[in-house]
């Protein structure tokens, strides 16, 4: 099946607006776009996703999306590492492809703590964050070792 896809000029005249602004929301990412050659086209789903209408008939399987922050303190190097590989292991698994977690894993070396951001389907990203408590909570020793300053 192929996809509608709108010139930027073609958007700008269906919402009315000028193309430089069309332009703006594409470099700011408010508005997908794809760009071939020298220029920006704008897919009809993602039109749709932009200016709240309901979907095509291709429909989106997700009608909610869970953004989760967390984070872990008191936390050394390979700590966080092992922490990072585990939670990647566990969101690129088991899960529905069309519509995967999308996980991101951040370390403060000074401040010896680790960030784990989710953005996903609420059942998923339940379950990873319970996959993580368990693993945080457990006598597995992950994180008894004391952080030294360097």
């Amino acid at each position: 099946m192929i996809e509608e896809m709108y010139s930027v000029e073609q958007v700008a005249d269906r919402l009315d607006l000028h193309v430089r602004t069309v332009r703006g929301y594409i470099r700011s990412g408010r508005l997908r776009a794809v760009r071939i050659g020298k220029q920006y086209r704008i897919a009809a789903r993602d039109l749709d996703a932009f200016t709240g209408q309901t979907p095509s008939a291709t429909g989106v399987s997700g009608l909610a999306e869970v953004s989760s922050i967390v984070q872990i303190d008191g936390v050394d190097r390979a700590a966080a590492d092992r922490l990072g590989t585990l939670v990647l292991a566990s969101a690129n698994t088991g899960h529905d492809q069309a519509n995967p977690l999308r996980v991101q894993t951040v370390y403060d070396e000074q401040r010896h703590r680790m960030k784990i951001i989710v953005l996903g389907d609420p059942a998923a990203t339940a379950e990873l964050l319970h996959l993580l408590d368990s693993v945080l909570t457990a006598d597995n020793g992950l994180l008894d070792r004391e952080v030294h300053d360097a």
